[in-house]
Protein backbone atom coordinates (compact mmCIF):
# COMPACT_ATOMS: atom_id res chain seq x y z
CA UNK A 1 0.00 0.00 0.00
CA UNK A 2 1.58 3.73 -0.72
CA UNK A 3 2.63 6.00 1.76
CA UNK A 4 -0.07 9.00 1.99
CA UNK A 5 0.85 11.83 0.48
CA UNK A 6 1.98 14.90 1.64
CA UNK A 7 -0.24 17.70 1.92
CA UNK A 8 1.82 20.61 -0.27
CA UNK A 9 1.26 24.53 1.02
CA UNK A 10 -0.34 25.31 -1.99
CA UNK A 11 -2.25 23.20 -4.67
CA UNK A 12 -0.91 23.74 -8.03
CA UNK A 13 -2.54 26.21 -10.28
CA UNK A 14 -4.39 24.85 -13.10
CA UNK A 15 -3.10 25.77 -16.58
CA UNK A 16 -5.00 29.49 -17.42
CA UNK A 17 -6.50 29.93 -13.97
CA UNK A 18 -5.17 31.33 -10.90
CA UNK A 19 -3.67 29.52 -8.29
CA UNK A 20 -5.74 28.67 -5.17
CA UNK A 21 -5.10 30.69 -2.03
CA UNK A 22 -7.08 31.51 1.25
CA UNK A 23 -8.43 35.20 0.25
CA UNK A 24 -10.75 33.30 -2.14
CA UNK A 25 -12.28 31.00 0.04
CA UNK A 26 -12.42 33.71 2.55
CA UNK A 27 -14.39 35.84 0.73
CA UNK A 28 -16.61 32.73 -0.67
CA UNK A 29 -17.21 31.94 2.81
CA UNK A 30 -17.91 35.50 4.16
CA UNK A 31 -20.84 35.91 1.67
CA UNK A 32 -22.34 32.33 2.05
CA UNK A 33 -22.51 32.89 6.04
CA UNK A 34 -23.47 36.79 5.03
CA UNK A 35 -26.85 35.49 3.36
CA UNK A 36 -27.69 32.46 6.13
CA UNK A 37 -27.02 35.15 9.00
CA UNK A 38 -29.78 37.45 7.22
CA UNK A 39 -32.37 34.63 7.88
CA UNK A 40 -31.60 33.73 11.35
CA UNK A 41 -33.73 36.28 13.39
CA UNK A 42 -37.03 36.10 11.02
CA UNK A 43 -37.23 32.21 10.41
CA UNK A 44 -38.69 31.55 13.97
CA UNK A 45 -41.17 34.36 12.82
CA UNK A 46 -42.05 33.43 10.11
CA UNK A 47 -43.00 29.63 11.17
CA UNK A 48 -44.75 31.60 14.03
CA UNK A 49 -46.60 33.71 10.86
CA UNK A 50 -48.30 29.97 10.72
CA UNK A 51 -49.04 28.67 14.39
CA UNK A 52 -51.63 30.10 16.70
CA UNK A 53 -49.23 29.30 20.08
CA UNK A 54 -45.78 29.43 21.34
CA UNK A 55 -46.09 26.32 22.13
CA UNK A 56 -46.60 25.27 18.84
CA UNK A 57 -44.15 27.57 17.15
CA UNK A 58 -41.67 26.18 19.34
CA UNK A 59 -42.64 22.54 17.83
CA UNK A 60 -43.18 23.57 13.79
CA UNK A 61 -39.83 25.46 14.20
CA UNK A 62 -38.28 22.41 15.27
CA UNK A 63 -39.46 20.41 12.67
CA UNK A 64 -37.91 22.64 9.87
CA UNK A 65 -34.64 22.64 11.47
CA UNK A 66 -35.20 19.24 11.41
CA UNK A 67 -35.80 18.68 8.03
CA UNK A 68 -32.77 20.64 6.57
CA UNK A 69 -30.13 18.93 9.06
CA UNK A 70 -32.00 15.33 7.97
CA UNK A 71 -31.16 15.83 4.68
CA UNK A 72 -28.13 17.77 5.04
CA UNK A 73 -26.91 14.52 6.82
CA UNK A 74 -27.03 12.22 4.17
CA UNK A 75 -26.11 15.07 1.55
CA UNK A 76 -22.57 16.01 3.49
CA UNK A 77 -20.65 12.96 2.95
CA UNK A 78 -21.71 12.76 -0.70
CA UNK A 79 -20.77 15.62 -1.24
CA UNK A 80 -17.23 16.07 0.58
CA UNK A 81 -16.50 12.74 -1.44
CA UNK A 82 -17.71 14.38 -4.36
CA UNK A 83 -15.41 16.76 -3.74
CA UNK A 84 -12.60 14.66 -3.74
CA UNK A 85 -13.41 13.02 -6.70
CA UNK A 86 -14.36 16.28 -9.27
CA UNK A 87 -12.73 19.04 -7.31
CA UNK A 88 -14.21 21.67 -4.64
CA UNK A 89 -14.94 24.24 -6.72
CA UNK A 90 -18.02 22.20 -8.76
CA UNK A 91 -19.26 21.21 -5.43
CA UNK A 92 -19.08 24.71 -3.81
CA UNK A 93 -21.28 26.03 -7.17
CA UNK A 94 -24.08 23.29 -6.12
CA UNK A 95 -24.25 24.71 -3.19
CA UNK A 96 -24.63 27.99 -3.32
CA UNK A 97 -27.53 27.58 -6.34
CA UNK A 98 -29.23 24.98 -3.17
CA UNK A 99 -29.07 28.42 -1.39
CA UNK A 100 -30.53 30.67 -3.68
CA UNK A 101 -33.11 27.59 -4.49
CA UNK A 102 -33.74 27.89 -0.56
CA UNK A 103 -34.07 31.24 0.37
CA UNK A 104 -36.48 32.28 -2.46
CA UNK A 105 -39.10 29.06 -2.41
CA UNK A 106 -39.10 29.83 1.29
CA UNK A 107 -39.72 33.67 1.01
CA UNK A 108 -42.60 32.59 -1.23
CA UNK A 109 -43.92 29.44 0.80
CA UNK A 110 -47.65 29.68 1.93
CA UNK A 111 -47.90 27.18 4.03
CA UNK A 112 -45.80 24.87 6.59
CA UNK A 113 -45.61 21.77 4.70
CA UNK A 114 -43.46 24.47 1.95
CA UNK A 115 -41.16 25.69 4.33
CA UNK A 116 -40.45 21.87 5.34
CA UNK A 117 -39.98 20.65 1.82
CA UNK A 118 -37.68 23.49 0.83
CA UNK A 119 -36.01 22.77 3.49
CA UNK A 120 -35.32 19.05 2.40
CA UNK A 121 -33.96 19.97 -0.91
CA UNK A 122 -31.81 23.03 0.22
CA UNK A 123 -30.18 21.13 2.98
CA UNK A 124 -29.30 18.30 0.14
CA UNK A 125 -27.69 20.31 -1.68
CA UNK A 126 -25.33 22.54 0.55
CA UNK A 127 -22.07 21.11 2.56
CA UNK A 128 -20.41 24.88 1.66
CA UNK A 129 -18.87 24.70 5.37
CA UNK A 130 -17.06 21.01 4.63
CA UNK A 131 -15.90 22.00 1.06
CA UNK A 132 -14.66 25.08 2.27
CA UNK A 133 -12.90 23.28 5.22
CA UNK A 134 -11.41 20.56 2.45
CA UNK A 135 -10.25 23.68 0.39
CA UNK A 136 -8.23 25.22 3.26
CA UNK A 137 -6.98 21.85 4.33
CA UNK A 138 -5.89 21.48 0.42
CA UNK A 139 -3.79 24.48 0.07
CA UNK A 140 -2.39 24.78 3.72
CA UNK A 141 -0.06 22.09 5.52
CA UNK A 142 -0.82 20.50 8.61
CA UNK A 143 1.12 22.55 11.17
CA UNK A 144 -0.94 25.76 10.21
CA UNK A 145 -4.47 24.61 9.57
CA UNK A 146 -5.38 25.14 13.28
CA UNK A 147 -4.56 29.24 12.31
CA UNK A 148 -6.32 28.65 8.86
CA UNK A 149 -9.12 27.12 10.25
CA UNK A 150 -9.68 30.31 12.61
CA UNK A 151 -9.25 32.69 9.63
CA UNK A 152 -12.28 30.76 8.06
CA UNK A 153 -14.11 30.70 12.01
CA UNK A 154 -13.62 34.36 11.42
CA UNK A 155 -15.06 35.24 8.25
CA UNK A 156 -18.35 32.90 9.90
CA UNK A 157 -18.32 35.64 12.53
CA UNK A 158 -17.83 38.67 9.99
CA UNK A 159 -21.13 36.80 8.24
CA UNK A 160 -22.49 36.64 11.38
CA UNK A 161 -21.68 40.66 12.42
CA UNK A 162 -23.63 42.10 9.56
CA UNK A 163 -25.92 38.87 8.83
CA UNK A 164 -28.42 38.76 11.75
CA UNK A 165 -28.47 42.58 11.87
CA UNK A 166 -29.65 43.48 8.69
CA UNK A 167 -32.36 40.34 8.99
CA UNK A 168 -33.62 42.17 11.57
CA UNK A 169 -34.02 45.08 10.51
CA UNK A 170 -35.52 43.86 6.99
CA UNK A 171 -37.49 41.55 9.20
CA UNK A 172 -38.94 44.47 10.88
CA UNK A 173 -40.05 45.86 7.65
CA UNK A 174 -41.31 42.52 6.07
CA UNK A 175 -40.69 38.92 7.26
CA UNK A 176 -39.82 37.89 3.62
CA UNK A 177 -37.47 40.42 2.74
CA UNK A 178 -34.44 39.02 4.28
CA UNK A 179 -34.51 35.95 2.26
CA UNK A 180 -35.01 37.73 -0.96
CA UNK A 181 -31.68 39.78 0.30
CA UNK A 182 -30.25 36.31 1.04
CA UNK A 183 -31.30 34.56 -1.68
CA UNK A 184 -29.86 37.26 -4.52
CA UNK A 185 -26.25 37.05 -2.17
CA UNK A 186 -26.34 33.27 -2.91
CA UNK A 187 -26.52 34.51 -6.55
CA UNK A 188 -23.95 36.65 -6.06
CA UNK A 189 -21.44 33.89 -4.40
CA UNK A 190 -22.25 31.77 -7.52
CA UNK A 191 -21.20 34.46 -10.17
CA UNK A 192 -17.82 34.91 -7.71
CA UNK A 193 -17.52 31.03 -7.81
CA UNK A 194 -18.08 30.63 -11.51
CA UNK A 195 -15.75 33.43 -12.58
CA UNK A 196 -13.53 33.84 -9.41
CA UNK A 197 -12.81 30.85 -7.27
CA UNK A 198 -9.70 29.64 -8.70
CA UNK A 199 -9.79 24.67 -8.13
CA UNK A 200 -7.62 24.02 -4.91
CA UNK A 201 -7.29 19.95 -5.77
CA UNK A 202 -4.93 19.17 -8.47
CA UNK A 203 -6.06 16.51 -10.57
CA UNK A 204 -3.40 14.05 -9.31
CA UNK A 205 -4.62 14.29 -6.11
CA UNK A 206 -8.46 13.25 -6.75
CA UNK A 207 -9.25 10.27 -5.86
CA UNK A 208 -12.57 7.79 -7.46
CA UNK A 209 -16.27 8.06 -5.85
CA UNK A 210 -17.69 5.12 -3.93
CA UNK A 211 -21.45 5.07 -3.01
CA UNK A 212 -20.16 2.93 0.19
CA UNK A 213 -17.87 5.58 1.58
CA UNK A 214 -20.15 8.53 0.70
CA UNK A 215 -22.78 6.53 2.53
CA UNK A 216 -23.02 8.47 6.06
CA UNK A 217 -22.07 5.92 8.40
CA UNK A 218 -19.53 4.44 6.66
CA UNK A 219 -18.30 7.94 6.46
CA UNK A 220 -18.30 8.19 10.61
CA UNK A 221 -17.20 4.87 11.08
CA UNK A 222 -14.22 5.73 8.52
CA UNK A 223 -13.53 9.24 10.96
CA UNK A 224 -13.64 7.61 14.24
CA UNK A 225 -10.63 4.57 12.62
CA UNK A 226 -8.23 7.80 11.91
CA UNK A 227 -5.40 7.60 13.93
CA UNK A 228 -5.17 9.74 16.87
CA UNK A 229 -9.58 10.79 16.52
CA UNK A 230 -11.32 7.72 18.36
CA UNK A 231 -13.11 9.57 21.38
CA UNK A 232 -13.02 12.75 19.37
CA UNK A 233 -16.33 11.95 16.74
CA UNK A 234 -18.03 11.65 20.69
CA UNK A 235 -17.10 15.04 21.64
CA UNK A 236 -17.68 16.31 18.17
CA UNK A 237 -20.93 15.09 18.48
CA UNK A 238 -21.54 16.53 21.95
CA UNK A 239 -20.42 20.12 20.86
CA UNK A 240 -22.77 20.26 17.91
CA UNK A 241 -25.62 18.93 19.57
CA UNK A 242 -24.91 22.01 21.86
CA UNK A 243 -24.32 24.67 19.33
CA UNK A 244 -27.08 23.26 17.21
CA UNK A 245 -29.40 23.63 20.29
CA UNK A 246 -28.48 26.86 20.82
CA UNK A 247 -29.25 28.11 17.15
CA UNK A 248 -32.07 26.66 17.20
CA UNK A 249 -33.12 28.01 20.67
CA UNK A 250 -31.55 31.49 20.57
CA UNK A 251 -34.59 33.37 19.37
CA UNK A 252 -37.26 31.60 20.66
CA UNK A 253 -35.71 31.77 24.01
CA UNK A 254 -35.51 35.31 23.91
CA UNK A 255 -38.63 35.78 22.76
CA UNK A 256 -40.06 33.81 25.57
CA UNK A 257 -37.99 34.99 28.44
CA UNK A 258 -36.97 38.97 27.32
CA UNK A 259 -39.81 39.86 24.91
CA UNK A 260 -37.12 40.34 21.90
CA UNK A 261 -37.95 40.69 18.28
CA UNK A 262 -36.41 40.26 15.35
CA UNK A 263 -34.06 43.52 15.64
CA UNK A 264 -33.18 42.55 19.17
CA UNK A 265 -31.81 39.17 18.42
CA UNK A 266 -30.09 40.85 14.88
CA UNK A 267 -27.95 42.82 17.47
CA UNK A 268 -27.43 40.16 19.96
CA UNK A 269 -26.11 38.09 17.19
CA UNK A 270 -23.91 40.32 15.90
CA UNK A 271 -22.02 40.33 19.12
CA UNK A 272 -21.60 36.46 18.65
CA UNK A 273 -19.93 37.81 15.23
CA UNK A 274 -17.71 40.23 16.67
CA UNK A 275 -16.49 37.94 19.19
CA UNK A 276 -16.11 35.08 16.99
CA UNK A 277 -14.30 37.00 14.18
CA UNK A 278 -11.98 38.99 16.70
CA UNK A 279 -11.05 35.65 18.44
CA UNK A 280 -10.48 33.52 15.41
CA UNK A 281 -9.12 36.19 13.37
CA UNK A 282 -7.19 38.09 15.76
CA UNK A 283 -6.48 36.25 18.43
CA UNK A 284 -6.28 32.61 17.87
CA UNK A 285 -3.14 32.51 16.29
CA UNK A 286 -1.49 34.49 19.60
CA UNK A 287 -3.26 31.81 21.73
CA UNK A 288 -1.81 28.83 19.25
CA UNK A 289 1.83 30.08 20.40
CA UNK A 290 1.40 29.51 24.16
CA UNK A 291 -1.14 26.78 23.92
CA UNK A 292 -1.14 23.60 21.81
CA UNK A 293 -4.82 22.75 19.29
CA UNK A 294 -5.32 19.93 22.13
CA UNK A 295 -5.22 22.22 25.04
CA UNK A 296 -6.88 25.39 23.42
CA UNK A 297 -9.47 23.00 22.90
CA UNK A 298 -10.16 22.02 26.67
CA UNK A 299 -9.68 25.52 27.66
CA UNK A 300 -12.53 26.26 25.36
CA UNK A 301 -15.10 23.70 26.04
CA UNK A 302 -14.78 24.50 29.69
CA UNK A 303 -15.00 28.30 28.97
CA UNK A 304 -18.38 27.49 26.67
CA UNK A 305 -20.00 24.92 29.55
CA UNK A 306 -19.96 27.52 31.68
CA UNK A 307 -21.33 30.58 28.69
CA UNK A 308 -24.02 28.11 28.70
CA UNK A 309 -25.13 27.61 32.40
CA UNK A 310 -25.19 31.97 32.22
CA UNK A 311 -27.09 32.27 29.51
CA UNK A 312 -29.98 29.80 30.58
CA UNK A 313 -29.72 31.56 34.67
CA UNK A 314 -29.67 35.21 34.00
CA UNK A 315 -32.87 37.27 34.32
CA UNK A 316 -32.10 40.54 32.08
CA UNK A 317 -31.29 40.65 28.55
CA UNK A 318 -28.58 42.67 28.52
CA UNK A 319 -26.52 39.98 30.54
CA UNK A 320 -26.73 37.88 27.30
CA UNK A 321 -24.25 40.29 25.82
CA UNK A 322 -22.15 40.13 29.13
CA UNK A 323 -21.43 36.22 28.61
CA UNK A 324 -20.97 37.10 25.18
CA UNK A 325 -18.02 39.04 25.72
CA UNK A 326 -16.82 36.63 28.61
CA UNK A 327 -16.79 33.76 26.88
CA UNK A 328 -13.15 34.64 24.33
CA UNK A 329 -11.76 31.04 24.64
CA UNK A 330 -15.07 28.87 23.78
CA UNK A 331 -14.75 30.29 20.51
CA UNK A 332 -11.43 28.54 19.58
CA UNK A 333 -12.82 25.04 20.12
CA UNK A 334 -13.80 24.55 16.82
CA UNK A 335 -11.40 25.59 14.81
CA UNK A 336 -9.23 23.92 17.15
CA UNK A 337 -10.55 19.85 16.76
CA UNK A 338 -10.81 20.84 12.73
CA UNK A 339 -7.24 21.06 12.84
CA UNK A 340 -6.49 18.12 14.88
CA UNK A 341 -8.86 16.12 12.35
CA UNK A 342 -7.79 17.24 9.61
CA UNK A 343 -4.13 16.48 10.50
CA UNK A 344 -5.53 12.86 10.91
CA UNK A 345 -6.62 12.14 7.40
CA UNK A 346 -4.28 12.26 4.49
CA UNK A 347 -4.04 14.94 1.01
CA UNK A 348 -6.48 12.51 -0.77
CA UNK A 349 -9.19 12.57 1.30
CA UNK A 350 -9.78 15.54 3.27
CA UNK A 351 -13.18 16.37 1.53
CA UNK A 352 -14.48 12.92 2.67
CA UNK A 353 -13.39 13.37 6.26
CA UNK A 354 -14.27 16.93 6.82
CA UNK A 355 -17.66 15.69 4.97
CA UNK A 356 -17.64 12.87 7.69
CA UNK A 357 -17.69 16.09 10.39
CA UNK A 358 -20.22 17.43 8.44
CA UNK A 359 -22.09 14.69 8.44
CA UNK A 360 -22.05 14.43 11.95
CA UNK A 361 -22.88 18.15 12.54
CA UNK A 362 -26.02 17.88 10.42
CA UNK A 363 -27.16 14.33 12.34
CA UNK A 364 -26.71 16.93 15.73
CA UNK A 365 -28.49 19.20 13.76
CA UNK A 366 -31.59 16.92 12.87
CA UNK A 367 -31.36 16.04 16.79
CA UNK A 368 -30.96 19.98 18.26
CA UNK A 369 -34.48 21.03 16.83
CA UNK A 370 -36.72 17.90 17.99
CA UNK A 371 -34.80 18.18 21.82
CA UNK A 372 -34.45 22.15 21.85
CA UNK A 373 -38.50 22.70 20.49
CA UNK A 374 -39.34 20.11 23.46
CA UNK A 375 -37.66 21.91 25.97
CA UNK A 376 -39.05 25.36 24.60
CA UNK A 377 -42.46 23.58 24.11
CA UNK A 378 -42.15 22.46 28.72
CA UNK A 379 -40.73 25.97 30.07
CA UNK A 380 -42.94 28.55 27.26
CA UNK A 381 -45.91 28.81 29.28
CA UNK A 382 -43.58 30.48 32.10
CA UNK A 383 -43.81 34.36 32.91
CA UNK A 384 -40.60 36.65 31.24
CA UNK A 385 -37.35 36.46 33.48
CA UNK A 386 -38.46 33.21 34.48
CA UNK A 387 -35.22 30.71 34.98
CA UNK A 388 -36.26 28.20 33.89
CA UNK A 389 -36.89 28.83 30.49
CA UNK A 390 -32.90 28.38 29.90
CA UNK A 391 -33.84 24.78 30.15
CA UNK A 392 -32.27 24.40 26.66
CA UNK A 393 -29.03 26.48 27.44
CA UNK A 394 -28.59 24.06 30.91
CA UNK A 395 -28.98 20.90 28.71
CA UNK A 396 -26.03 22.74 26.35
CA UNK A 397 -23.83 22.97 29.58
CA UNK A 398 -24.16 19.82 30.29
CA UNK A 399 -23.41 18.52 26.85
CA UNK A 400 -20.15 21.24 26.88
CA UNK A 401 -18.97 20.05 30.38
CA UNK A 402 -19.40 15.67 29.06
CA UNK A 403 -17.00 16.88 25.76
CA UNK A 404 -14.77 18.60 28.12
CA UNK A 405 -14.16 15.72 30.39
CA UNK A 406 -13.66 13.54 27.10
CA UNK A 407 -11.39 15.38 25.38
CA UNK A 408 -9.46 16.29 28.48
CA UNK A 409 -9.25 12.14 28.90
CA UNK A 410 -8.89 11.42 25.22
CA UNK A 411 -5.52 13.67 24.58
CA UNK A 412 -4.31 12.44 28.39
CA UNK A 413 -4.23 8.80 26.80
CA UNK A 414 -3.00 9.76 23.26
CA UNK A 415 0.00 11.54 25.07
CA UNK A 416 0.96 8.88 27.67
CA UNK A 417 0.67 6.51 24.67
CA UNK A 418 3.57 8.33 22.26
CA UNK A 419 5.14 8.43 25.04
CA UNK A 420 5.95 4.89 25.77
CA UNK A 421 8.30 2.37 23.58
CA UNK A 422 6.72 0.73 21.34
CA UNK A 423 5.82 -2.86 22.11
Amino acid sequence: MSAPLPAPPAAAATPGRRAAAMPFIMITVLIDMLAIGLIVPVLPPLVGSFTGSQADQAYWYGVVAFAFGLANFFGSPVLGALSDRYGRRPVLLLGFCGLALNFFATAMATALWMLIAVRLVGGAMQANAAVANAYVADITPPEQRAKRFGQIGAMFGLGFIAGPVMGGLLGDIDLHLPFYVAGTLALLNLAYGWFVLPESLPRERRRAFHWRAANPITSLTALTQLKGVGLLVVVLACVGLAQFTMYTSWVLYTSFKFGWGPADNGWSLFAVGVMSALVQGVLLSRLLKRFSAQRLAVIGLASSALAYLAWGAITEGWMMYVVIGLNVLGFTVQASLQSIISGAADATNQGQTLGAVGALNSLMAVVAPVLGAALLGVVSHYPRGDWRIGAPFFFCAVLQGAAMLLAWWHFRRERRASLSPAG
